[in-house]
């Protein structure tokens, strides 16, 4: 079998050795199948062993993380690698990644520099901050901070704020590894200023306020008021830290408007405000942290920051998402931004001309535009349900799970949703680039189908 001119060409794109195991699997299989009078293996790796070989190889030693198609319509899509970078962020990140760089090194003095200076002044300026810490999450972001101020100490937190994020993290457990003691202050629906008074003590050592970014109490309740909350940790000099999560710097669509911005909420007296880079600031994996400078000095300075702190592609990522937002740019640099603001017109614009070119691409399916709804999703604003429209697909012989299955398969892979038996494809999430390879991909299961 080796030396069977097709399988041996795989020698020089995989290496012999590679090549020779993957062959000896596959006699492995056919004769485990042989013995039990199943001989179809064997008579295909008789005849041309090539394609077996091929395929396995790609399957054991192809990469696993690739690209993919978000056709779900949900914009910070967690499960997909939530914010995509701007072409230009992805590109300095190739270059910064393929050279070396003065990450830690003052070009002007010639000698030994800070990392995060590369980000540390834009981030000041965007929102109006004495100072800033990036760390690799939010939730490292919050660890770091809890471990700083309240190492041995008690950490206030209202009984509504006690969040469970995306793959099981609670802020229970992230205080508990930070070495602080959880105080659970006022009700799951009302917590009051007079309920963190009443709680404060002499092991006191730092109030945290979580953003609720991936669900909404209503009905009766009420919340202390940031600023009043300020105030009282100021009478009793005591950090203030908010988990804000989001990382929104300026609503990109009148429907978030009331999600909370970082600057506003250093404005009404935070301390410190915690948010995730990845999410709508439209940047990479990063925990932010901006406020007070001798808040953000001690932080760094503690043992834990060398373990959490981000590495040279993600500043460099940083440095362009920041600039773009600095500059006024975001809303059409930042993908994640030009998703959110794309207006239910456009979309429908964008739907209808995509259900044309599959329909022409893809005879024997059915292709058909009509509204629905996005969802902005990463732990942000999860009431609001963004306007859009969508296109419906549809096959008289194949069903709706087996088309997101068989979409799924294709290179690059297409994510979609499924409702009421039809496969629904968002154009709000597409980029610019993904329309053409959807239209091939149909066009491939046309050709395919009976």
């Amino acid at each position: 079998m080796l030396q069977q001119p097709g399988v041996a060409s795989l020698f020089g794109s995989h290496g012999r050795g590679i090549v020779v195991r993957a062959v000896r699997g596959l006699l492995d299989e056919a004769r485990a199948r042989a013995a039990t009078g199943d001989a179809s293996d064997s008579e295909a790796l008789r005849s041309d062993p090539a394609p077996l070989v091929s395929r396995r190889l790609e399957a054991e030693h192809g990469h696993s993380l690739v690209r993919v198609i978000n056709a779900t319509g949900v914009v910070v899509h967690t499960n997909l690698g939530r914010a995509p970078l701007s072409p230009e962020a992805a590109r300095r990140v190739a270059e910064v990644a393929g050279s070396y760089s003065n990450l830690e090194y003052d070009l002007a003095e010639g000698g030994r520099g800070q990392r995060e200076a590369h980000a540390e002044d834009r981030l000041r300026r965007l929102l109006e901050a004495e100072g800033s810490v990036v760390v690799n999450n939010c939730a490292a972001a919050v660890l770091l901070a809890v471990n700083t101020f309240a190492e041995g100490r008690e950490v206030l937190v209202s009984r509504g704020e006690l969040v469970e994020i995306g793959g099981s993290f609670r802020i229970p457990d992230v205080l508990r590894k930070g070495g602080a003691r959880l105080v659970e202050v006022g009700t799951t629906n009302k917590t009051r200023v007079s309920d963190y008074r009443d709680a404060i003590g002499p092991q006191t050592a730092l109030v945290l306020k979580v953003h609720r970014s991936n669900f909404e109490v209503t009905g009766f309740t009420e919340e202390a008021a940031r600023a009043e909350l300020a105030e009282l940790c100021r009478e009793r000099s005591l950090p203030l830290v908010e988990d804000l999560g989001s990382g929104l710097l300026a609503p990109p669509h009148p429907m978030l408007a009331a999600e909370p911005t970082a600057r506003a909420c250093l404005a009404e007296g935070v301390g410190l405000v915690a948010m995730s880079g990845d999410k709508l600031l439209g940047g990479p994996q990063a925990g932010i942290v901006a406020g007070r400078s001798e808040l953000c000095d001690a932080m760094r300075r503690n043992p834990l920051y060398r373990a959490l702190r981000v590495d040279k592609m993600t500043l460099a990522a940083l440095d362009v998402v920041l600039g773009d937002h600095d500059a006024g740019r975001a809303a059409e640099g930042v993908p994640v931004l030009r998703m959110l603001k794309a207006s239910k017109e456009e979309l429908r614009r964008r739907a209808e001309a995509l259900a044309d070119a599959l329909a022409a691409a893809a005879p024997g399916f059915r292709f058909e535009p009509g509204p629905g709804r996005s969802a902005v999703g990463g732990g942000a604003a999860p009431t609001v349900e963004l306007p859009t429209w969508l296109v419906a697909a549809t096959h008289p012989s194949i069903g709706a799970d087996k088309l997101a299955a068989a979409l799924r398969a294709a290179k690059p892979p297409i994510v979609a949703r499924v409702g009421e038996d039809r496969v629904l494809l968002d154009p709000r999430t597409l980029l610019p680039e993904d329309e053409p390879l959807v239209v091939s991909a149909f066009r491939r299961l046309a050709g395919e189908s009976p």
